[in-house]
């Protein structure tokens, strides 16, 4: 979903009323969880730790060598808001160095060029969320980056023969207002084997398809119609496990027969896994989750991780509403220290994705496809909040510690301390920045 600043002309004239104005906060006394696993962390406060380019999304980053690498930015087609080219990368020698790398010095990959509508390769404009680098090269130097994709009917039309693409037909608005489409979100994999300079598409990791849309009229969210998006990757085992937003209608959408609670029992942050042997050539091997183990096609209907849901007597609701009512954007890393998986998540409470708040979960269990170990997540609790602004996109990122600089630390992998970073979005800018530091302790 990409800022720019016409989206909040409109956006904030119905919504910035709903946010009440006030000073940055810390976090709140965390909430009792509903299991005996439950880490302390505290935030620090830090200097004002800015980023220097564009970013629109998870962080996706690897060391290559020793030469620590991020991925921000966003790439191709867009009918709504313009073609973009801001898919770049920079370097440094731990990430405080590339997270200020300024803009003008972050350099172009080569990234595969869109096919024409109706054409098979790629279509829309792509951002990378997760890199995972190949254990099995010794170089380092083999990446697969999982993106995040968005399409419009116009960029990805509907055929009849193949039942894929989108209909024009009750289509809701967009971030733009009315007469804007809103866009469908897909998943899918890029490879590189040079480090990040040339990048090929592998296919799409996960799809769902215009049958599962909410449109008009209960599609009030100005954001998506439908799809899986916004995910977060991490390696366990033989499998790369992806967590996910799924925005979908959890069976075929019918307008007289539409239900709000059904809606919202198959959202919102769900799981997939493939095999890590398959991401060359990933269409079609991907699993969802099914309530009891990933036996789901990768275009087909999951379930979401239960715990990770809000329920509807507390203010939870589905994608499409206007109260929002979700956990969304799942930004996963393994912490060394605790012994445990961390998530953070943004909250939605609006149309286009208003929330002002941060959420942490945990999950102890380090093998993900034993039993229901990968469901495991603890009761979200609230890590930060900032009241009068949009927080996108939080994360838990490394630092220019002897320990990070050793352990080679990314987002995917952490310690005791980490900084915590988001876009800090008001309608006249956007930063995506750091003001804390989070300290964990058993």
């Amino acid at each position: 979903m990409t800022f720019i600043k016409c989206f909040f002309v409109t956006v904030f004239n119905s919504l910035f009323l709903l946010l009440l104005p006030g000073c940055d906060q810390p976090a709140k006394q965390p909430v009792t969880t509903t299991t005996d696993f439950s880490p302390s962390f505290k935030l620090i406060p830090s200097d004002t730790f800015y980023f220097k380019s564009f970013v629109d999304c998870n962080m996706a980053e690897a060391w290559i060598g020793d030469t620590f690498r991020i991925f921000p930015g966003k790439y191709g087609e867009d009918p709504l808001w313009g073609y973009s080219n801001e898919l770049k990368f920079a370097n440094g020698k731990h990430a405080d160095e590339a997270f200020l790398t300024p803009h003008e010095a972050f350099q172009t990959p080569k990234l595969p060029k869109n096919a024409k509508p109706g054409t098979p390769g790629l279509h829309g404009a792509v951002w990378f969320e997760t890199v995972y680098q190949d254990s099995t090269d010794p170089t380092g130097k083999t990446l697969f980056a999982v993106y995040h994709n968005e399409n419009y009917p116009s960029t990805l039309p509907y055929d009849s023969a193949t039942g894929k693409g989108y209909k024009t037909e009750k289509w809701p608005q967009g971030l733009q207002g009315p007469g804007s489409p809103a866009a469908v979100c897909r998943i899918g994999i890029m490879k590189s084997t040079d480090g990040g300079h040339h990048w090929e598409d592998r296919g799409l990791f996960l799809e769902d398809y215009q049958p599962r849309f909410i449109l008009k009229p209960h599609n009030q969210s100005n954001t998506f119609p439908g799809g899986i998006g916004d995910p977060s990757a991490v390696a366990s085992g033989e499998y790369l496990y992806l967590f996910f937003g799924e925005y979908s209608y959890p069976g075929n959408y019918d307008s007289a027969s539409y239900d709000r609670e059904v809606e919202w029992s198959g959202q919102c942050i769900s799981m997939a896994r493939i095999r890590l042997s398959d991401l060359d050539h990933p269409e079609g091997k991907a699993r969802r989750w099914d309530g009891k183990a990933f036996t789901i096609p990768y275009d087909s209907i999951g379930k979401p991780v239960a715990s990770l849901q809000i329920p509807l007597d507390q203010g939870g609701g589905p994608a499409s509403s206007a109260s929002g009512g979700f956990y969304w954007g799942p930004s996963v890393s393994w912490n060394s220290y605790l012994d445990c998986w961390v998530m953070l998540m943004g909250k939605v409470t609006g149309p286009s994705w208003a929330g002002n708040s941060v959420f942490i979960s945990f999950n102890r269990n380090k093998d993900l496809g034993s039993a229901l170990q990968s469901q495991e997540w603890t009761t979200p609790r609230l890590l930060f909040e900032r009241p009068g602004y949009f927080l996108w996109y939080p994360s838990l990122q490394p630092f220019n510690s002897p320990e990070d600089i050793a352990n080679k630390n990314t987002s995917l992998r952490l310690g005791k301390k980490a900084r915590l970073f988001i876009k800090n979005i008001k309608p006249e800018r956007s930063d995506y920045m750091s003001m804390h530091i989070v300290e964990f302790s058993k």
